[in-house]
């Protein structure tokens, strides 16, 4: 039985505490339907190993994956296991059995009784219904949220007479939960209750109505937006971006007022999320958010979608009919296959989303798209020229491009972009990693998000720093300090010649809200715009390995994520990075006002963290106050940090997380404890699991 918790159960169990100190290495895949060995076998490998394969061969990734285990206690779970062929699930067995430790152990989750026989099972739980009582519980918690005892007491009788419809499925529950959680009269609740949608002949025993009756209470364009997502194939991991930018470029999202459509879509998104069409996806260790659809949710997307988008994975009919051609709007191709690209720009010339995951060639007649406004291309091939990749110039004639995404691999050659780039004027989105940028990049005054730019003190050609600050729009901003790719032009068109002039000569827009500076190589970093950018609310500092100081980032008023990675030179962080300029001054003071968000990782000569007390007494340290709203602290691999600064202990922190390093791990749990024993999660771990 689907929806009744099966996965749930699983996910306790691998993120229980004594689980995971038990096991030396856990890994968890989604199987689904169908079987594909290769795709299960580079899932484990990539979990195990935290970083993509290029095997390919099954019986090359499973003998790796021994390599991996031999001798070690891991725990494995496959997740919604399906085929009941005792061929596929073979050479996983007999590649594991002999492997690991003899404490390893293999969950799986099924729906089907001759799965569990055929992989051998040592012990079955067969979970049953939720009690009445027990459905009552999870419906009434999430449909009574933010409602006064009066409101909850006056809808009870109607609430539980749709809690009984939920027939002990712990999905069912959730669902009309979610939905009634917006219904505020027993006239709204007595319109679920007596709707003829519960008189449905289920494929799936009591979803697909609850189901139903929370997509016919979306929004029309919301409704767009859900069943678009039956595009992807099951157990797809959503990255809200993808979806933000797709929904945008087919037109779902209605404009609201001044609000950008990028944010009108990420309410669009949360509102599912609340609405329990998505949750969110814990299995996996990823730096960022994602979340997945329940297999039973994907299948009710793909019953009411239209046949206009299509998803093209192992085993899928590729191309379809002619008819149907000329009708698509989306092409995703999960798989690599040997399907002609300039056959699909004939046939599919009314596209408006194309993604390309994994290797192809591009043709130049990609440009006869013109309908297009996502263009993915993170998979794809391009020719190569004095080793760097150039896009083709006909990509240029994609006028009503909005959403352009390149190859996101940090160590790839470099992308030459289009002399012509400045054509896309509607562009809003240009992502890829060592992008070189002709001159006319500012005449993209659309765009709203810029990633992988490339700057070097090397070279002769690429855009002017002056044409950065025409992008009015720029909300989101990377950039890559390298040595020989790029020549970097100051306003007044002088040579730069040191790195620090090069980073001080960048002007950005103002309202810049994210940015990233990656492999910047020089000592020191102290850009005067830098500080200057009121509204940013997220800096990442990663690979500068010569820097030996810090920048005064407590001036930024606005900030409230900061990530500082592989900054390997560095020996003291001190009131510099603070932004205090005198220790005597006599005035009130407040340093990092909004930081909710602190991480540290990859510091491996950092020893000191001095704060900004002064001394001299309580009427001081009064003058002072440093991040009043810090909510998450984290410091990994930064093994000869002795202490942590006094000033924590007046922060509100929620959570810390002190990650493999020995010296102050041990303090934490010693003379230190006094001084975190307040925060409500603290993680202390010596060395890597």
């Amino acid at each position: 039985m689907g929806g009744i918790g099966k996965t749930t159960l699983a996910q306790l169990a691998y993120n229980d505490q004594e689980v995971q100190a038990h096991f030396e290495i856990k890994v968890w895949v989604c199987v689904s339907d169908p079987f594909d060995q290769c795709k299960v076998a580079k899932e484990i490998l990539e979990s195990i190993e935290r970083q993509s394969s290029n095997l390919t061969a099954l019986q090359s990734l499973l003998d790796r994956i021994c390599d991996k285990v031999r001798g070690k206690k891991f725990f494995l779970v496959f997740d919604d296991v399906w085929t009941e062929d005792f061929a596929m699930w073979k050479p996983f067995r007999d590649a594991l059995k002999n492997c690991g430790s003899q404490s390893s152990r293999i969950l799986v989750t099924t729906r089907k009784d001759q799965v569990a026989k055929m992989m051998e099972s040592a012990n079955t739980i067969k979970l049953k219904d939720l009690s009445e009582e027990d459905c009552w519980l999870v419906f009434s918690k999430i449909a009574f949220f933010d409602k006064d005892p009066q409101q909850c007491e006056q809808l009870e009788d109607f609430g539980r007479q749709i809690s009984k419809k939920c027939k002990g499925l712990p999905l069912a529950a959730k669902t009309l939960g979610s939905l009634m959680r917006f219904k505020k009269s027993r006239e709204e609740w007595r319109n679920v209750l007596s709707n003829n949608l519960w008189e449905l002949e289920d494929a799936e025993r009591g979803l697909f109505a609850p189901l139903l009756l929370s997509y016919f209470d979306l929004s029309s364009p919301l409704k767009q937006c859900f069943s678009y997502c039956a595009i992807f194939p099951k157990d797809h991991l959503f990255d809200v971006d993808e979806l933000v930018y797709t929904w945008t470029a087919h037109g779902f999202v209605e404009s609201k007022g001044n609000m950008e459509v990028e944010i009108m879509a990420r309410e669009y998104f949360e509102i599912l999320v609340i609405r329990s069409f998505f949750q969110e996806c814990r299995e996996y260790l990823h730096i960022f958010k994602r979340y997945k659809m329940h297999d039973i949710v994907h299948d009710f997307a793909q019953s009411i979608t239209e046949a206009r988008h299509l998803g093209y994975s192992t085993g899928s009919q590729f191309p379809p009919s002619t008819d149907r051609s000329k009708n698509l709007r989306t092409v995703i191709f999960f798989s690599h296959n040997d399907y002609n690209m300039s056959n699909l720009v004939q046939n599919f010339s009314h596209l408006r989303v194309l993604i390309l995951q994994l290797r192809m060639e591009l043709p130049d007649t990609i440009g006869n798209l013109i309908h297009l406004r996502y263009l993915d291309l993170h998979g794809c091939e391009m020719p190569l020229s004095h080793n760097k990749w150039v896009l083709p110039e006909t990509i240029c004639n994609l006028c009503n491009l909005q959403f352009l995404k390149l190859k996101c691999d940090p160590m790839s050659q470099p992308r030459i972009l289009p002399q012509g780039i400045g054509k896309l004027i509607n562009l809003r989105l240009l992502i890829g990693y060592n992008l070189v940028i002709p001159r006319g990049i500012g005449r993209l005054t659309f765009l709203r998000t810029l990633k992988g730019v490339l700057i070097s003190d090397e070279g002769s050609e690429g855009c002017k720093f002056e044409e950065l600050k025409n992008l009015t729009r720029l909300r989101d901003l990377s950039l890559f300090f390298k040595e020989d790719i790029l020549i970097a032009l100051a306003p007044n068109n002088r040579r730069i010649e040191s790195k620090v002039s090069i980073l001080n000569a960048l002007e950005p827009p103002q309202d810049l809200e994210k940015l990233r500076i990656c492999w910047y190589q020089g000592t020191t970093m102290s850009p005067i715009w830098l500080v200057s950018l009121t509204n940013l609310k997220e800096l990442y500092l990663a690979f500068a390995t010569e820097l030996t100081s810090l920048p005064p980032l407590g001036k930024i008023s606005c900030l409230e994520s900061l990530t500082i990675e592989d900054v390997r030179s560095l020996k003291k962080v001190g009131v510099e990075f603070l932004g205090i300029e005198s220790e005597n001054k006599k005035e009130d003071i407040k340093i990092f006002p909004n930081l909710k968000y602190l991480k540290f990782d990859g510091l491996y000569k950092w020893e000191e963290w001095i704060g900004g007390m002064r001394e001299g007494g309580k009427e001081d340290e009064d003058c002072i106050t440093i991040m009043p709203h810090l909510q998450k602290l984290i410091i990994r691999n930064c093994e000869n940090l002795k202490s942590l600064p006094d000033f924590l202990r007046t922060t509100p922190l929620k959570e810390l997380e002190i990650l493999f390093y020995p010296i102050i791990e041990k303090r934490c749990r010693g003379e230190y404890w006094h001084n975190i024993s307040h925060i409500p999660i603290i993680k202390l771990t010596a060395f890597p699991w």
